[in-house]
């Protein structure tokens, strides 16, 4: 093969703490901030009653994509609240503990609760964050910024989260986003994946989604 045409491998994203080929999925969890690490497996569980409690409900819905669907679920009815902000953010991560990486931010509005509770947190675990939010149009004044928030190291790697995914649009939009600015973004993680249809917009341009939860969590049939 002409090694002036050959392209090197696409570098997988490292594995997540928990997903499949990650040698530390069978370790206990790690203890997180004022959580005695006896109780901390019972953090994804009162996350769950949250939003099957407050978020969740059944019902036609138009959705913001324009479809129709028989279930809706607001994140931030959750992350908008102490307790919900607190366990999102805490598994988060511990889903991004050993991870390289300079900063975790998303599109406003459904990120900017959780990346504030994830900046809070990581500092309150010694392992401070940078964060960011994405505006949907750069600041029409000032210093005319899209991606508010510190600086970040160009070429660095980022992690994109949100509330709720479902095409996957606002994933997207972001990562083209950051990408055009030079960084490096290879996963996004969500607190709920509706499962129609992110995950594989994601993957084509090389980026993989991770949730905390899918409709099967809430008794939806896929």
């Amino acid at each position: 093969m002409n090694s002036a045409t050959h392209k090197p491998p696409r570098r997988r994203p490292p594995p997540l703490a928990g997903q499949a080929g990650d040698s530390r999925s069978h370790k206990p969890v790690r203890q997180w901030f004022g959580i005695p690490n006896s109780q901390s497996h019972n953090l994804r569980t009162q996350l769950l009653q949250l939003l099957k409690k407050n978020a969740f409900r059944k019902g036609a819905v138009t959705l913001s994509s324009g479809k129709a669907s028989s279930f809706y679920i607001d994140g931030r009815c959750i992350t908008l609240t102490a307790k919900g902000a607190y366990l999102a953010a805490n598994l988060i991560l511990d889903l991004l503990k050993n991870q390289k990486l300079e900063a975790i931010g998303g599109p406003t509005l459904g990120a900017d609760p959780i990346v504030g509770a994830i900046a809070a947190i990581s500092y309150l675990q010694r392992r401070p964050f940078k964060t960011f939010i994405i505006r949907k149009i750069p600041k029409a004044h000032g210093a005319r910024r899209q991606i508010e928030g510190p600086h970040l190291k160009p070429g660095s790697r980022l992690i994109l989260v949100d509330d709720v995914a479902t095409s996957g649009e606002s994933f997207l939009e972001s990562i083209d986003i950051l990408r055009k600015e030079g960084f490096e973004v290879d996963t996004a993680i969500c607190i709920v994946d509706r499962m129609e249809g992110a995950k594989e917009a994601l993957a084509r341009k090389n980026c993989q989604l991770i949730s905390l939860f899918t409709p099967e969590d809430f008794g939806i049939k896929s």
